[in-house]
């Protein structure tokens, strides 16, 4: 049980920082479209990176940092793009009543919340690569410690996505939702400069 709540606090302290997933999961909530759809994919996609990297793909994927660097440029591209899109509906001055955005089909909403989630090299470096290697440190406790840290993305991403939703009826009015595209623009433009940045594993 130790082991278990060691992975679990380890997951959060990793999950709760404000970034481009958690922002996107926030505004589906809000909005109540598609959002066990996004919780599920962000949460299973978690687990399955975790998984990846308490079998012992960690130390792969450090010998070819070449595949960090590819995904680095191209999520810088991706959070760009989405950070334009979001300053777009900022500045058009349009009510957005939770559950009324015609633009979120299910198909937009998958492919931006994989493209989040898969093209983000922090993603590996947190969760393939650092919680990788902190379970192997557990001997044969290794995958309570995992279980602990996949357990963090459900309960977070839950909480993200239909606690936002929760209170979506009180926050109806247009500038809410122009600041909210604003701020999530903002934390856009942040993580792609963060990715620039980012040093390469070696």
């Amino acid at each position: 049980m130790n082991t278990f709540i060691t992975g679990l606090l380890t997951g959060l302290g990793l999950i709760v920082a404000i970034g481009a997933q958690n922002a996107f999961v926030l505004r589906q909530g809000l909005t109540r479209k598609h959002t066990a759809v996004v919780v599920l994919i962000c949460a299973f996609s978690d687990a399955l990176l975790i998984a990846t990297g308490t079998a012992g793909f960690g130390a792969v994927l450090q010998s070819a940092p070449i595949v960090i660097t590819v995904f680095k440029w191209l999520g810088v591209a991706y959070l760009l793009w989405f950070a334009y899109g979001s300053f777009l509906k900022a500045f058009q001055n349009q009510s957005l009543k939770p559950g009324d955005e015609s633009t979120s089909n299910l198909k937009t909403v998958v492919l931006t919340v994989l493209g989040f989630t898969y093209l983000n090299p922090h993603v590996y470096l947190d969760t393939v690569i650092f919680l990788g290697s902190l379970s192997a440190q557990q001997g044969d406790q290794n995958w309570v410690f995992s279980a602990g840290a996949m357990t963090a993305s459900f309960l977070w991403f839950a909480g993200l996505g239909f606690g936002a939703g929760a209170v979506a009826r009180y926050l109806a009015k247009p500038v809410f939702w122009r600041i909210l595209d604003t701020v999530i623009g903002l934390t856009m433009v942040t993580v792609a400069i963060n990715l620039l940045l980012l040093k390469t594993v070696s």
